[in-house]
């Protein structure tokens, strides 16, 4: 698989925001487990609850791996710049790592910053994509 070699680092940015999320699974459901809530039942919406900011942290984490992935696959499928998609790959999964640590520590406009970082990221993985199709 040739063709897949200069793209490792965007290969490797996958695996490691898939341990990423695995970890906030984990977390959310320790928590969840302490605090003993209820599974199934909803989370009061309050940022001073750590149970509510681990779970809106795996959810705003799930909420744009989609979109990681099918840029991932159209820049890759379309020849995209190695240098500029690997690059951009690390930049979203430094985003969503330091998104989720402002998360669990409250730290508001940090996390904002941090989201903004990773919808940069996957921004320019589009543009990588795209710009072999003009």
């Amino acid at each position: 698989m040739e063709f897949i070699e200069p793209y490792n680092i965007t290969i490797l940015v996958m695996g490691l925001a898939g341990l990423t999320f695995l970890l906030q699974l984990i977390i959310v459901d320790l928590v969840g487990i302490k605090t003993k809530h209820t599974t199934g039942h909803p989370i009061t919406a309050d940022h001073d609850n750590f149970l509510f900011r681990a779970s809106r942290t795996i959810s705003n984490s799930n909420e744009s791996v989609s979109i990681f992935i099918l840029l991932v696959a159209f820049s890759i499928l379309s020849s995209a710049n190695p240098q500029w998609l690997n690059i951009s790959a690390i930049v979203y999964l430094v985003g969503r790592i330091t998104h989720m640590l402002f998360y669990y520590f409250n730290l508001k406009l940090c996390r904002s910053i941090s989201f903004a970082v990773s919808l940069l990221g996957l921004s320019a993985m589009f543009v990588a994509g795209m710009i072999q199709w003009l």
